[in-house]
């Protein structure tokens, strides 16, 4: 039986980031220095999936706009100070281990939202993944030119995709 966690990530977890990112996502690539950014910028919001001791996972996030998406590979610089969203930039999780990891981890996103007066999450949906994060409550943005501008360096089935978080 596997033993599995989500914790803060640290800067020599990039190694098992990057190895992951490039396996998950060959043709969405991004720097290293790309990722290290978002964890020097918000660390609070990056976090490593741990499963036996070793990283099987990771996961991305910072306070960002709403409808305005960071370009892929592309350096944030600062976070706005009037964040309206918890940007949710990549969770990425070996085949071997999913079912049910995104959902934690959106979950401590989610709490960690809460705890920073922010009532909405956003991400950009890849691949095949947008019924995953609909189950998750989620739902997609109708397109606009402007969005679409701002999607095409995710590939052809990219949805941008936004969800309240209901009161508590």
């Amino acid at each position: 039986m596997s033993k599995s966690h989500w914790r803060p990530a640290r800067t020599p977890d990039l190694v098992a980031i990057n190895a992951i990112a490039a396996r998950i996502h060959p043709d969405l690539s991004e720097r290293p220095a790309v990722f290290a950014e978002k964890m020097r910028l918000y660390p609070d919001g990056c976090r490593v999936l741990v499963v036996n001791d070793a990283i099987a996972g990771y996961g991305l996030a910072h306070p960002w706009k709403q409808h305005q998406i960071p370009p892929l590979d592309g350096f944030l610089q600062t976070l706005p100070e009037d964040a309206d969203c918890l940007y949710v930039h990549d969770v990425a999780v070996l085949p071997d281990f999913r079912g049910g990891m995104a959902r934690d981890y959106v979950d401590a996103i989610e709490a960690l939202a809460r705890a920073s007066g922010i009532v909405t999450l956003a991400l950009v949906s890849v691949y095949a993944t947008r019924p995953l994060w609909q189950g998750l409550g989620f739902r997609p943005v109708t397109e606009d030119a402007e969005l679409r501008a701002k999607l095409v360096s995710y590939g052809d089935n990219a949805t941008y995709m936004l969800r309240e978080l209901a009161a508590t």
